[in-house]
């Protein structure tokens, strides 16, 4: 259910957050595209006043070819032309040089703008306008006609952008926290219907498991105490061995669901990682001789991790139970354990039938069993596995499973 949960949470959350900065990235270009407008407008304004006409055959600097007279604004007319949007400056070159400023707006003692039309002529580009990157230009300029450029400080014009950027940044973190907490409202009304029923079943697991220890530990004691002829005593270790198969499932049951739950009463303190492993490897080497398999433990000493020692125990038996049992013979079941970055990391590879990639996930849920015949022959029931992951995701932790080069290996991360 908590997988569940965190699942649709994050759909949500990414898909609305996706949405916020689309929407965000698209005002911000729009702002740009708005105030790049207002730029070529500006450079363009002497077009509107008599000024230089023909962009594409701007004549080259130092063309004594004098412009028609109605082609070129008077420096009087260029003296009252007011630009209140931007700080905008016409120069006028004579040989190469400035001989005169004519500022269309507010002018700004840091602009100096008779440097600027020098090294705007001294480049000799072809070019006969220039908008730069506005986040990052200092001006844009536009020769108009024979020998006059028109600059334009784009300070204030970057400053507008940078503050649009930063007020998006602040809605965006304000959005965020909006969205995580709708995000979290959400998930809580679509998962109901699915935790209602979950909450059904596990609760009817959990009763009809106690409900069904009492009769069973009666069935058990009576079979103890029977005296039956011999020809009956076969039939009395039946019922032994299938009242026993009974209680171990029921027992499973009753732990996977407490597990599943959450159980309060579980003590989490810190335990020697390293100690429970080399224990669990050892306690499992007579069931390996038995097998024909051998167990190859490497793990770093001092690894510790605060949790349930027991859970812990139960877990690393369960994987490596199931290692041994699933091994060829003459062959080696390997135990490593490392510490990387406060992440543990414990493998246990096998050499025997490799895991199908479709049942991957599958032998981890409840009641799977991938040899059925063979499982029950070992009274299992499927439980084992569906336990061990949820021991690991109890201790913010997982268990993957997967096979290559005739290799399976279980993977546990515990943090």
């Amino acid at each position: 259910m908590k997988e569940l949960k965190k699942k649709t949470y994050f759909t949500l959350l990414i898909i609305l957050s996706l949405i916020l900065i689309t929407v965000l990235i698209l005002v911000n270009i729009r702002g740009y595209l708005r105030e790049k407008e207002s730029v070529e407008r500006s450079l363009n304004i002497l077009d509107d006043r008599g000024g230089f006409r023909n962009d594409r055959n701007r004549p080259v600097m130092g063309d004594k070819t004098e412009p028609d007279k109605d082609q070129k604004a008077r420096p009087s007319d260029l003296e009252n032309m007011m630009v209140m949007d931007y700080e905008l400056y016409t120069v006028e070159l004579e040989d190469g040089k400035v001989s005169e400023i004519f500022s269309h707006g507010n002018s700004s003692s840091d602009f100096d703008v008779e440097s600027i039309a020098a090294d705007i002529v001294s480049k000799e580009t072809s070019d006969h306008k220039y908008i730069g990157n506005l986040y990052l230009s200092l001006y844009s300029y536009r020769y108009t006609y024979m020998d006059s450029i028109v600059i334009l400080n784009d300070k204030e014009i970057k400053d507008k952008l940078i503050e649009l950027l930063i007020e998006s940044f602040i809605l965006f973190i304000i959005m965020e926290a909006l969205i995580a907490f709708i995000s979290n409202r959400i998930t809580l009304w679509i998962t109901k219907p699915a935790k209602q029923a979950f909450e059904k079943q596990r609760e009817f697991i959990a009763d009809a498991s106690h409900e069904l220890k009492t009769p069973l530990a009666v069935i058990m004691a009576s079979a103890d105490d029977l005296s039956v002829s011999e020809e009956d005593e076969k039939k009395l270790e039946n019922i032994r061995y299938e009242s026993e198969r009974m209680s171990k499932l029921i027992s499973g049951l009753l732990n996977l669901s407490r597990l599943e739950n959450g159980d309060e009463n579980a003590e989490h303190k810190e335990e020697d990682l390293s100690r429970i492993l080399e224990k669990t490897c050892l306690v499992y080497e007579g069931v390996a001789f038995e097998q024909g398999v051998s167990i190859l433990a490497d793990i770093d000493e001092g690894l510790s991790l605060k949790c349930n020692k027991d859970e812990i125990e139960q877990m690393a038996s369960t994987i490596l139970d199931n290692a041994v049992r699933h091994s060829y013979k003459d062959t080696a079941v390997e135990v490593t354990a490392r510490k990387n970055k406060g992440i543990i990391d414990i493998q246990v590879i096998n050499s025997g039938q490799p895991i199908p990639d479709e049942e991957r996930e599958k032998i981890f849920e409840r009641f799977y069993r991938g040899d059925k015949a063979r499982s029950r022959d070992d009274n299992r029931y499927g439980l084992g596995l569906a336990i061990a992951r949820r021991i690991a995701r109890n201790h913010n932790g997982d268990i993957q499973a997967y096979s290559r080069d005739g290799k399976t290996v279980f993977k546990i991360t515990l943090r």
